[in-house]
């Protein structure tokens, strides 16, 4: 009788579900997330892609595992300290991690994202929400501001991915004296500024004027509750 063990190849790695996560997030950030395969990533770990259901249910569950993987990996800034500076941290970590994942924005638009029942995963959605929270807004604009910050963050790792922002950085920079005034009056004086678009500099500008926008709306929320307050 030939055992499973008897049939294992000497010197190769047991598969697990881990590795088999690990190599489908390989695959993800190399080649893009329609690479992701069953059949792709049986090659990556060196096995026949039937073995691979031994350890996720199918490719939905691959990718479920792909998602947690990612989120467990988010690096928590500091918890203590200036509110303003720790919530610009937490999205510069929200910035790292899409940065070094790209194709998790699509993943999480063509999926449920991370498994509700994996605790590492919701972790860094726990850390936002909470974080928000404390700088003073309601329950009802916490979640607004979440989604306005998450739409921000996502859109501009885009962004500075694409070919949008070599287009803006390059093409108007370069081209602005080309631009005719009498049409583009505003565009031919301030084209020029786009070959000036460092991305670290243009995300935190566009992180302070979020910051300060929540800021003043808390501030303005509270003359608004003391004006409607009746008066002791």
């Amino acid at each position: 009788m030939v055992t499973t063990k008897s049939r294992e190849r000497p010197g190769r790695e047991r598969l697990t579900r881990e590795r088999v996560i690990d190599a489908a997030l390989t695959v993800m950030d190399a080649e893009g997330l329609d690479a992701v395969t069953m059949r792709r990533v049986a090659r990556e770990v060196g096995v026949e892609a039937m073995s691979l259901y031994n350890h996720v249910e199918d490719k939905d569950d691959l990718l479920r595992g792909i998602c947690d993987r990612v989120m467990g990996g988010f690096e928590f800034p500091e918890r203590e300290g200036d509110w303003a500076e720790r919530a610009k941290a937490g999205a510069r970590a929200w910035r790292r991690l899409l940065q070094a994942h790209p194709d998790m924005m699509r993943l999480f638009a063509e999926t449920d994202g991370p498994d509700p029942a994996s605790p590492d995963s919701l972790r860094p959605t726990e850390f936002a929400l909470s974080l928000i929270h404390e700088g003073g807004l309601s329950d009802r604009d916490t979640v607004q501001a979440f989604h306005a910050f998450g739409g921000y963050i996502q859109g501009f790792v885009m962004m500075e991915g694409g070919s949008l922002a070599e287009r803006a950085k390059g093409g108007f920079g370069d081209e602005a004296a080309a631009i005719p005034a009498d049409a583009f009056p505003v565009l031919a004086t301030l084209g020029r500024y786009f070959a000036e678009c460092d991305p670290d500099e243009q995300f935190e500008f566009g992180l302070d004027l979020m910051i300060r926008g929540i800021e003043a709306k808390v501030a303005a929320d509270a003359v608004d509750d003391a004006a409607g307050s009746p008066a002791e």
